[in-house]
């Protein structure tokens, strides 16, 4: 009987969760819900062998975690491409057209400035929950996004396998209000605007404070499902909210693109009357089927992207101009300027971007400028403020030797940018090393740029071999190290040995090598060595490349001092691998596309065992495809693959297939 009543009581209060929390129409009264959680709460404690994880009172709990575990996403999440004008939209709409030789829907969604989240449900239990990360791995933030009150613990509906969905959590304005008044308070620092403390509290290493934060979240996009849901993106989102998922009630299924424009001409002027900040509004063709045949870059999807609103612009004083190495050595000129609040932050520097900007704009040193942040997030200026001049400016002047290291500047063929080239420039190498130890390279937690400048100072580091050479006796001679501290920072540095090759050669900062392109090329070669071997032909032939890129990477490679470096990393023990965990090559250079919903795997299991043999998953059936896997209820990408002939496997001929590769599962 206790137990039976225990389930009711869940369901009961899942569904006032659900009224609550996605629905906003709640049935009860607050005292009324609390009465319910507190009668759970006693029964479960008098009968802890009844607690299970996906009951409402397991939101908040167990100890402070040490560090977030990586996550590999089985679908990447990609990053939107933007567009800042109607007539940038039009030519989206009419590329998308051309290519699907037909009239598109699309689904209009407000853009929501927060952090992109991915769930995983599994037989309709959340099991994880990843930070978007790189976009290929993120972090594992499950604990911290089970105190989150609107992502429910078990679905509302039965289902069968997993289901992963993305999202943003965000932070509303009042919540992000109260939040900084707290802090004013206990004389801590203030967060700049809500998708600041959004982020920042999710990477809580306590969920207690993540749960006392109140976030939100908004699903808006499937990653995948081993059932079949709606072929249309918009009716996908009104399956979500029916079985539990917290979708925005404001998007819009829009027949053409004159709909799309009068959406965000509507938010456009309605923005400020939100209870959550939006910086655009995002558009995606509404037929999944669509989507798949328009495919992906190797950076985003073609069949979405973003309008972006046009930037808030203030006005203020340029105190000054000075000048920033970048670590590549490049010279950019920055705007001191009286401090100004500003798309919800204080800005008190901007970019000038280069020399030939500042003479264009004639802006001089003690104008009135107007700023804004591009994308509301890099403050820029605009232009000076000419008629409100006194007499007393004065024009800037770039300077003709590195700030530096005194080396002369050149300009290079074709650039608008002044460079310093000197290899031993003291201000590249800090941003080279910060770049190096940054989150999306080799992640050393605690190396930040004032660590940084404090090894360099001490002539501890001079290349990024020599952090790998650092003792703890080198780290307490430094200013506020103490034993604790720089035993807890050598242990991070130890962990970044490992972190592969792909993470390697972001941190390495070849030019125009970012992380999707050296997850690329991690994938393709698998070991630095391979790849240092390459020609630049074989490198420009390869997908998302291109001869510039090519020609980047090759003369990156032929560089001795880079030689050099690589060699004393090997040696020192970093990681100049990626681990494909390759058991054999029966399947190598072909490329599957999974469908429906399989007896034996997983969809995440299905493409492990593919790449086991050294086969390729691809979402899209195309004339690339060389097999289509098909379960039950297929859907829409077994018509595509007889259309184009491609092989098409039942599960029997799929295991078959493995097993005569020599696959074990």
């Amino acid at each position: 009987m206790v137990k039976e009543h225990l389930v009711k009581l869940r369901e009961l209060i899942n569904y006032h969760n659900y009224r609550y929390y996605v629905l906003d129409d709640p049935l009860i009264s607050d005292s009324e819900y609390d009465s319910l959680i507190k009668e759970l709460e006693v029964i479960e404690r008098e009968n802890p062998e009844l607690i299970t994880p996906d009951s409402p009172t397991q939101r908040v709990g167990g100890a402070v975690l040490e560090g977030f575990r990586t996550v590999t996403h089985s679908v990447p999440l990609l990053s939107l491409g933007n567009v800042f004008s109607l007539a940038e939209l039009d030519a989206f709409n009419i590329k998308v057209q051309q290519t699907l030789s037909e009239s598109v829907r699309y689904t209009a969604e407000l853009k929501i400035d927060g952090l992109a989240i991915s769930l995983l449900y599994r037989d309709g239990i959340f099991i994880r929950g990843a930070t978007r990360g790189d976009g290929q791995i993120g972090e594992d933030i499950t604990t911290n996004l089970r105190t989150i009150q609107s992502i429910p613990l078990r679905l509302r509906k039965p289902l069968t396998g997993e289901l992963e969905v993305r999202g943003e959590c965000y932070m509303d304005k009042n919540v992000f209000s109260e939040l900084n008044e707290l802090q004013a308070k206990k004389g801590e620092k203030l967060f700049a605007n809500p998708r600041n403390a959004a982020a920042g509290s999710l990477r809580q290493l306590d969920p207690k404070v993540t749960a006392a934060r109140k976030l939100n979240v908004f699903m808006y996009a499937l990653g995948y499902a081993d059932a079949l849901l709606p072929d249309s993106h918009y009716q996908t989102l009104k399956w979500f909210s029916e079985y539990g998922l917290r979708t925005n009630t404001k998007a819009k299924l829009c027949e053409n693109i004159d709909e799309v424009k009068s959406f965000i001409e509507y938010w456009m002027e309605k923005r400020e009357d939100l209870p959550y900040e939006i910086d655009g509004i995002v558009i995606k063709v509404d037929s999944r089927r669509a989507q798949e045949l328009l495919g992906v870059t190797a950076k985003s999807p073609r069949w979405a992207i973003a309008y972006k609103f046009p930037a808030v612009q203030k006005t203020t004083k340029l105190n000054d101009i000075i000048v920033q190495i970048g670590r590549t050595g490049t010279i950019t000129p920055l705007a001191i300027l009286e401090p100004v609040f500003i798309a919800g932050s204080k800005v008190s520097r901007a970019s000038l971007h280069n020399e030939d900007n500042v003479k264009n704009k004639d802006i001089r040193i003690g104008d009135t400028v107007v700023i804004q942040k591009a994308g509301d997030i890099i403050p820029e200026v605009v232009c000076s403020l000419k008629e409100l001049r006194t007499g007393g400016e004065t024009l800037f002047e770039m300077p003709k030797n590195c700030p530096s290291c005194n080396s002369l500047l050149i300009r290079e063929e074709g650039e608008v940018a002044l460079r310093c080239i000197s290899l031993s420039c003291p201000a590249q190498l800090k941003e080279g090393i910060v770049h190096f130890a940054s989150r999306d390279a080799l992640d050393i937690e605690g190396m930040g740029p004032k660590v940084v400048e404090q090894l360099l100072d001490a002539g501890l580091v001079n290349n990024p071999a020599d952090i790998f050479r650092l003792t703890k006796d080198d780290l307490i001679s430094l200013e506020r190290f103490g034993e604790k501290s720089a035993l807890k920072l050598l242990g991070n540095i130890a962990k970044a040995k490992d972190r592969g090759l792909s993470r390697l050669l972001t941190a390495l900062g070849i030019r125009h090598v970012g992380t999707q392109i050296a997850q690329l090329l991690s994938q393709y070669f698998g070991s630095i060595d391979k790849l240092a071997n390459a020609s630049e032909d074989e490198l420009a032939s390869i997908a998302d490349i291109g001869p510039t890129i090519a020609n980047s990477i090759a003369e990156f490679f032929k560089n001795e001092k880079n030689k050099f470096l690589l060699e004393e990393l090997k040696n020192l023990g970093v990681k100049c691998s990626e681990d494909l965990q390759i058991k054999g090559e029966s399947l190598k250079g072909k490329v599957f596309v999974v469908t429906g919903t399989l007896i034996s795997f997983g969809r995440k299991e299905a493409k492990e065992a593919i790449e086991s043999l050294g086969g390729k998953v691809t979402e899209a059936v195309s004339q690339k495809t060389d097999y289509l896997v098909v379960g039950e209820k297929p859907g829409s990408k077994l018509d595509k693959a007889n259309e184009l002939g491609v092989t098409i496997l039942d599960e029997d001929q799929f295991l078959l297939l493995l097993t005569e590769g020599g696959y074990k599962k």
